[in-house]
């Protein structure tokens, strides 16, 4: 065992992952929990028999998880996890009562295509699948695959080769407008970039490979929920040595007395931990912000383009509702409208677009017997700047009658639009019990700047080498890992980022590298010049739409 210890703060996807890898190799690793459950957004709710996913309910880019089980010397089927396949993927439920289901079976989707294209329907398809895999592949290699330590990075002759392929100049709805006429077939290839917190309008075209995993690799969803995976791993860092606080808040990071490395961590119970390097799960921009020294950097952060926030039900049904599928996704009538309203007028739209997951549609230990748990993601604008802590109670108080409000005309619609449009019946007499969380309880659980349920945007300025860095620029021993630093959100994509950042951390222990501001002139010689590439590629790119 080496004498390197490790504190990692936080027990989401990342931080997990990263704790297992880095006691894999030999270092004594701590995580601090602030919370009395491991997995942060990616936890379980139970309530008296019924089980639902807190966070994500979708396994993408399977891949990705098996690559990390590996690495660890495992693999998911012999940790307990057991994936099930959804077939269809999901079933997309339009305003005026027609649905579309989007399935991984090509015969599937040629039939559901064809009503709205006519027979050229597949071929057009097919060539949207070519581009979308292109973009897959090519992220995966340049992106997933690398880190990002500084604007020179963004140099790499790879990338560059590859960047007008991955359209990130264009949005995902004019990239997909280049393939359907149908407005239907568009919203049902766009709707995704909410996955990344994003309106398909302003996300980059570069995500259509996310509609690229779902239709070729499938969707998956573990037994036991998607917090199965994060137990597994904490089982396996457990097994190398991983020791896990919980109800274990960190107040501050704790530097060296010139401020430029990390020793450790001071906890809100006023106990202080020392190590020779400390990996932040916490959210970035709070970690920033609140747990350390104030600086221009941190306070920008806050002012960043941020992922949107969402209202969650968790409900129990004494009764079935066989009308829903496991997934499902419904289409408010103003698609367009709609996502203005959460994204350019950060606030709740009239008439919103849902999710509804049935986990007991699949797993059947989601819910007792002939009964079923639901799940409803309504995503919503993020809150303010400067809603946070610093908040007086008065004001506080006048939050939470704001979004009691929202919540209970939102409670209303969705039961009326899921009665109205897939024919299920007496709902409100079949829900027995309610839970709920909003951007509020978002901000205070996890810590969540502004209640952003994904982190930081990922629009092109805030992504790569724009992305707050993996590692701290000038504290030495401080890393980060998780949705707001590269390559970005989602549970694989964390995982991505815990092999990058464990083996960034690992390779410090080695070597103390000289300072670089001797280099600095260059850099930002280099860094312009990025700049100016960039520009030019996004000005050869623009969208007609």
């Amino acid at each position: 065992m080496s004498s390197t210890r490790a504190i990692v703060v936080g027990s989401g996807t990342g931080g997990v992952a990263v704790a297992a890898r880095l006691a894999k190799n030999g270092i004594r690793v701590t995580v601090l929990e602030k919370n009395n459950y491991t997995g942060g957004r990616c936890s379980i709710i139970e309530d008296e028999g019924y089980r639902f996913d807190q966070g994500p309910s979708l396994l993408l880019m399977p891949e990705l998880f098996a690559e990390t089980f590996q690495d660890l010397g495992t693999t998911m089927e012999r940790e307990g996890v057991r994936l099930l396949r959804c077939d269809p993927n999901y079933r997309i439920w339009f305003a005026d009562h027609e649905s579309i289901d989007i399935s991984s079976s090509l015969s599937q989707m040629n039939k559901e295509i064809e009503r709205y294209e006519g027979k050229r329907g597949l071929g057009a398809f097919l060539d949207f699948l070519q581009e979308a895999g292109q973009h897959y592949d090519l992220s995966y290699t340049h992106v997933l695959g690398r880190n990002f330590t500084s604007l020179c990075s963004m140099l790499r002759p790879g990338l560059l080769c590859s960047i007008l392929r991955l359209h990130p100049f264009q949005s995902m709805y004019s990239r997909i407008g280049r393939y359907f006429r149908s407005e239907k077939l568009r919203q049902a290839f766009t709707f995704a970039s909410m996955y990344v917190g994003m309106s398909p309008f302003e996300a980059p075209g570069t995500y259509s490979l996310l509609q690229y995993t779902e239709l070729v690799h499938g969707i998956w969803y573990p037994v036991g929920g998607l917090h199965a995976i994060l137990e597994a791993l904490v089982k396996i860092g457990k097994r190398h040595g991983v020791e896990y606080r919980l109800n274990s808040p960190v107040a501050s990071i704790k530097l060296s007395d010139d401020g430029r490395m990390a020793t450790g961590v001071c906890l809100a119970s006023g106990e202080t931990l020392e190590a020779d390097m400390v990996i932040v799960n916490a959210d970035l921009t709070y970690a920033y912000n609140n747990l350390l020294p104030a600086t221009k950097y941190g306070t920008s952060l806050q002012k960043r383009d941020t992922s949107c926030s969402c209202i969650s039900f968790f409900w129990s049904f004494n009764a079935t509702i066989p009308e829903l599928q496991s997934h499902n996704v419904f289409l408010a009538h103003e698609y367009r409208e709609s996502f203005d309203k959460i994204f350019k007028e950060n606030k709740v739209p009239l008439s919103p677009s849902f999710y509804v997951h049935v986990p007991s549609r699949l797993d059947k230990t989601a819910a007792p017997k002939d009964k079923d748990a639901l799940v409803v993601l309504v995503p919503v604008g993020h809150l303010p700047e400067g809603t946070g802590n610093e908040a007086t109670h008065e004001h506080n108080m006048r939050r939470v009658d704001h979004w009691e409000k929202i919540v209970s005309r939102l409670r209303e619609q969705v039961l009326d639009i899921i009665e109205e449009r897939t024919g299920a019946a007496d709902l409100r007499k079949h829900l027995l019990s309610e839970k709920v969380d909003t951007p509020l309880s978002w901000e205070s659980k996890y810590n969540l700047d502004r209640g952003s349920i994904l982190g930081l945007s990922h629009s092109f300025f805030n992504v790569l080498s724009f992305r707050p860095k993996t590692r701290h620029r000038s504290i030495e021993g401080l890393f980060f890992v998780g949705a707001s630093t590269h390559p970005g959100t989602g549970v694989p994509i964390c995982l991505a980022s815990s092999k990058m950042v464990s083996e960034q951390a690992i390779r410090s222990t080695n070597a103390n590298p000289k300072s670089n501001t001797g280099m600095r002139p260059f850099y930002f010689l280099l860094s312009g010049f990025t700049f100016v590439i960039s520009v030019v590629l996004a000005l050869s790119t623009v969208s007609e739409f």
